[in-house]
């Protein structure tokens, strides 16, 4: 909700990933601890800084929990869903529109619409109205623009030539709401621009945070803390860790952030004590659950 998500914010306010070879290390204590790490980090295992590791579920959907490390020491690891626009289609939901009385959690959503993969969208009032431009099937579901937000993240263009997905800076880029370039827009706070600028202040406030960010190869990658930090603090960790990282842009947070990946995307006969573990913390078994009046599913094409 808008109360938790501005206690983190001032109001103003993949597949080219780098494969890390570890350096080999003669007998002793060294030995033994770099044996340790390798025991400890069977696959699946966390994934530091560039060296992403991920789980690949389906065709176009991966999976991977990141532990930025010792270069973010104010950032927890973070649940990290990579998708391939080409192979993944996105779409926006909102309860209103789908005519129910109540906003669902994101496990009923996932129920109701079947996505393979579901996330928290922007802010909203304690009416449930969005706060920004939010489309689906490219008509607007009533929002308006919000003057000071300038991320929007966009998909199913429908015009030819543009990237199937994309998180748009409205401060250098436009968005035309008579004519969308795009079937599915969700407009909510800018983070991080492709001049390497955290557009956030640094407050120091801190909560759960949900982020979507566009790689450079076109990849698009969502982003749940496991633990509260601030939005200045994921932003710098982008710009200084993840090169890959074109743009990005913060969806609500607090209570709020929260995503989910179907239990049907993890085959059983793969099945280990790490992927066990991780299949609970995508599947939300380990946190609760408020009311989503807004959230954008994934589905395979």
């Amino acid at each position: 909700m808008i109360d938790d998500f501005m206690s983190a914010v001032h109001r103003g306010g993949s597949d080219a990933i780098a494969r890390r070879r570890f350096p080999t290390v003669a007998g002793g204590t060294a030995g033994r601890l770099f044996g340790y790490v390798l025991a400890l980090c069977t696959l699946p295992c966390v994934a530091f800084a560039e060296n992403i590791k991920w789980e690949q579920l389906a065709d176009g959907v991966a999976v991977s929990v990141w532990n930025p490390g010792e270069p973010c020491p104010a950032v927890p690891s973070l649940l990290a869903i990579e998708i391939d626009p080409d192979l993944a289609r996105f779409a926006i939901h909102h309860y209103a529109h789908e005519n129910l009385a109540q906003p669902p959690t994101i496990e009923d959503w996932q129920k109701r619409t079947g996505h393979d993969v579901i996330f928290n969208a922007g802010l909203f009032r304690e009416n449930f109205a969005y706060l920004g431009l939010l489309y689906k099937d490219g008509r607007s579901l009533g929002s308006r623009r919000h003057t000071t937000w300038q991320g929007v993240f966009v998909a199913e263009p429908l015009v030819s030539g543009v990237k199937k997905a994309r998180v748009l800076d409205l401060a250098v880029e436009a968005f035309d709401e008579q004519h969308p370039p795009y079937q599915e827009a969700a407009q909510a706070l800018m983070l991080l621009d492709r001049n390497r600028t955290i557009r956030v202040r640094q407050t120091g406030k801190r909560a759960y945070q949900t982020i979507i960010a566009e790689t450079d190869k076109g990849r698009i990658l969502v982003f749940k803390s496991r633990d509260v930090t601030s939005l200045y603090d994921i932003g710098r960790c982008l710009r200084d860790t993840l090169s890959i990282v074109r743009q990005a842009m913060a969806m609500d947070g607090g209570s709020s952030s929260d995503v989910l990946v179907s239990e049907s995307l993890w085959q059983r006969d793969q099945q280990n004590e790490n992927r066990l573990f991780w299949k609970a913390l995508f599947g939300g078994n380990t946190s609760a659950h408020i009311p989503l009046p807004t959230v954008i599913g994934v589905s395979r094409r």
